[in-house]
């Protein structure tokens, strides 16, 4: 079986006129990176008018790209991800590159500029991106550190500015705090002028305390939600505790986001958590709700904005060569990541 260590891109003969690439492929379903996500040579994306060719220069691994290359919950294929395999074979969604090509339609964007954004399949030497969906990278920021941004600080920021409506003043619970989503939550809360309190094992108290929260509970230690103290909000990232154990440690008109959610059945995943949450809502004085992050044009600049000032700063735990990816998967999925993980080309 190919290994990383020796992974060399599998020779596909190329058709007249066809520009090859590397690439991240993965054809079918499954729990193991090492065994479905395999280094190929590949034709370059064409694009569309609307569409911007970009020339990777990083792309980070985010926890959606494990739910992807192993299909679950089911709930995802049935939404058109693809029944047997993923509809789109090449991994990869958050994306800082530069620009190779421009489509007609596009306007604001020149071969050369400097952007980040999502896309699809940046896993590669190159990807497609809508150019609504792209920005120009935020200066101070390196390439590894920009494609750190767009999911995960996205995804951050609609949890702490939309969803939980954060004000200045306000006590933030953000259990999952050394993660990527975590990290950022962290930040943004600061920023919108609350008192942090982050959740995170021994070994990442650390990191939670240098992205800024002005308190850091080991959960393996203490009970964040024993009730000892009370939220205004709880922001809840991939976690898989009882909504009776969040509730106790929120405030009676506090407000409870879940993110996400890595329990339950094969066909709805978490889903079911945060269903309950939001019907439970309905009949109690805290506010619980759920939410799939959503990917605005607008948002992507005001993440560059938060960037460009400083006010928040990708974590970076590891950066892995492309040949490595499923290495960089497998370091996520195991738990292991302090922060944001990224591939380069």
């Amino acid at each position: 079986m190919k290994t990383e260590a020796t992974m060399r891109p599998d020779p596909v003969p190329a058709t007249a006129g066809q520009v090859m690439m590397q690439a991240i492929v993965q054809r079918r379903y499954g729990t193991a990176p090492e065994d479905v996500l395999r280094l190929e040579q590949i034709a370059r994306p064409a694009i569309k008018a609307d569409e911007v060719l970009v020339r990777v220069r990083a792309a980070s691994v985010d926890r959606g790209t494990w739910h992807l290359m192993t299909g679950m919950p089911y709930l995802m294929r049935i939404m058109g991800f693809g029944l047997r395999g993923p509809k789109n074979p090449v991994p990869g969604v958050a994306v800082a590159g530069t620009v190779e090509a421009v489509g007609r339609d596009v306007t604001g964007l020149a071969p050369g500029d400097e952007v980040f954004g999502t896309g699809t399949g940046c896993f590669a030497q190159y990807a497609t991106a809508r150019a609504s969906r792209l920005a120009p990278k935020p200066a101070g920021l390196t390439f590894d550190q920009a494609a750190a941004v767009p999911v995960s600080a996205n995804t951050a920021l609609q949890a702490i500015r939309d969803h939980a409506k954060v004000r200045p003043g306000q006590h933030v619970l953000v259990i999952g705090a050394s993660g990527g989503v975590g990290t950022f939550a962290v930040q943004i809360a600061k920023a919108f002028g609350a008192e942090v309190t982050g959740v995170s094992s021994t070994a990442k108290t650390d990191l939670v305390r240098a992205v800024g929260a002005d308190h850091v509970i080991d959960y393996t230690r203490e009970d964040p939600v024993a009730g000892t103290h009370r939220y205004d909000a709880i922001i809840d990232i991939g976690g898989n505790r009882r909504l009776a154990e969040l509730r106790r440690a929120l405030a009676p008109k506090g407000t409870l986001v879940i993110t996400g959610g890595e329990d339950g059945d094969r066909w709805l995943g978490g889903i079911g958590r945060n269903i309950r949450a939001q019907l439970l809502s309905l009949f109690v004085s805290q506010k619980l709700t759920a939410f799939v992050a959503r990917l605005r044009p607008a948002d992507l600049m005001t993440l560059r904005d938060l960037a460009g000032s400083a006010a928040i700063t990708p974590a970076i735990d590891c950066t892995y060569p492309l040949t490595q990816a499923a290495t960089a998967v497998r370091h996520l999925a195991d738990g292991h990541a302090r922060g944001k993980l990224v591939i380069t080309p």
